[in-house]
């Protein structure tokens, strides 16, 4: 008979499953510090071997990493996502902006339909409660604190999506965009007008998801992303529209 005697399972084999799913659920970032090894122990209820044995493996299979004298801390997991090369060459080509910004717009409307379907009521607070504070942001006036929860806010989303492979590329993603190989989301938030337009943007994504409208969520994101497509146009043009004026304003000079 094909049956096979019943084993129990290590307690170390179940501290990993409960860490790799944390990781792989985007629950636990890269770079976020765990607990001490007696406060993790007493949180999942095990021995202190049975957690330094998982936390070994865990370690061999790179997905956690030892700082010396800091602890342990969930890998840079999202790091071999793009070579060095390959995000210099990003950062020199303006052509790949774009091509950024379609791949977004056709992943993020996927992910806001799939939330507007998918999310439950407790992500839908997380991404209404990013929305708010970007409505606080945008009465203060600081475009830094703007560009930072737009990020947020549209990440949201897509962890709202439960697509984990979606997650973990679109964070790596993200990633890049707030280094700002791709471009530099803050000058977006300097002009009056366009902060105003992006807050209602935004607003209109939130109202579609809470209302669990995917038709209207996918089309909002895609409207959305349409426009900063739209306005990186217009900065490209106003930048080499300034470099011939500088050109002409030199020359005048020096006549």
């Amino acid at each position: 008979m094909p049956f096979q005697r019943i084993e129990a399972e290590k307690l170390s084999h179940s501290v990993q499953r409960q860490i790799e799913m944390l990781i792989l659920r985007g629950i636990l970032r890269p770079g976020e510090r765990l607990p001490s090894e007696r406060e993790l122990s007493e949180r999942l209820g095990v021995s202190r071997p049975s957690l330094r044995e998982a936390i070994a493996d865990l370690q061999d299979r790179g997905l956690l990493a030892t700082r010396a004298g800091a602890g342990i801390y969930v890998a840079d997991v999202l790091g071999s996502a793009f070579s060095p090369a390959l995000i210099r060459l990003f950062g020199s080509h303006p052509e790949a902006v774009f091509d950024y910004v379609a791949f977004r717009r056709d992943m993020e409307a996927l992910a806001a339909e799939r939330a507007a379907q998918f999310a439950s009521d407790t992500d839908l607070k997380v991404i209404d409660t990013v929305f708010r504070k970007m409505e606080a942001a945008h009465s203060k006036r600081n475009p830094a604190d703007e560009a930072d929860l737009d990020a947020q806010f549209h990440m949201a989303i897509i962890e709202a999506s439960h697509n984990v492979i979606m997650l973990h590329m679109m964070r790596s993603m993200f990633d890049l965009l707030r280094e700002g190989v791709f471009y530099n989301r803050s000058v977006m938030f300097k002009q009056r007008t366009t902060r105003d337009l992006l807050l209602d943007h935004h607003r209109a994504i939130n109202d579609a998801i809470q209302a669990r409208d995917g038709e209207a969520a996918r089309a909002a994101i895609r409207h959305h992303l349409t426009y900063v497509e739209e306005d990186l146009h217009r900065q490209q043009k106003a930048e080499a529209n300034e470099q011939i004026a500088k050109l002409r304003y030199n020359h005048e000079r020096e006549r």
